[in-house]
C-alpha cells in the first residue's frame, strides 16, 4: 500500500469501522476480517484494536464480553446512539468531500 493510501486511510478508518459495526455487532478479529473482505488487506490487526480502544473510550460503542470456545472472552462491539451520530457525520463529510473532489477532477479534464 502506498503512502498516500495509508494517509487517507488514517483519516477514514474510524468511519469505515463504524460502518461495519452499523451492519452488526462484531469482535476485533471479525472487524479485521470484514475490512480484508472489502479489500482493505494491508490494515494491521493492531491498528484495528487500537482504534477500537479509542472508539470505546469516546463512547461510540457498547462493549460486551462474550465467552469464547478458544481462549479468553471476546469483546463484542455494538454501535450505540453516539456511534450512529458519529457515523452519520462521517457520511455527511464524506459526501461533501466526494462531491467537491469530483468537481475539481471534472474541472481538470
Amino acid at each position: 500500500m502506498g503512502r498516500q493510501m495509508t494517509e487517507m486511510l488514517k483519516g477514514t478508518l474510524e468511519g469505515i469501522v463504524l460502518a461495519i459495526l452499523a451492519v452488526r455487532p462484531a469482535y476485533g478479529y471479525e472487524i479485521t476480517a470484514g475490512l480484508r473482505d472489502r479489500g482493505f488487506t494491508d490494515i494491521a490487526e493492531g491498528t484495528v484494536y487500537a482504534l477500537l480502544v479509542r472508539i470505546e473510550q469516546r463512547g461510540l460503542v457498547d462493549v460486551e464480553r462474550v465467552a469464547s470456545q478458544k481462549g479468553p472472552p471476546r469483546k463484542v462491539y455494538t454501535l450505540n446512539d453516539a456511534g450512529r451520530t458519529s457515523l452519520a457525520e462521517f457520511w455527511g463529510t464524506w459526501s461533501f468531500l466526494a462531491q467537491r473532489l469530483g468537481q475539481l477532477r471534472a474541472e481538470g479534464q
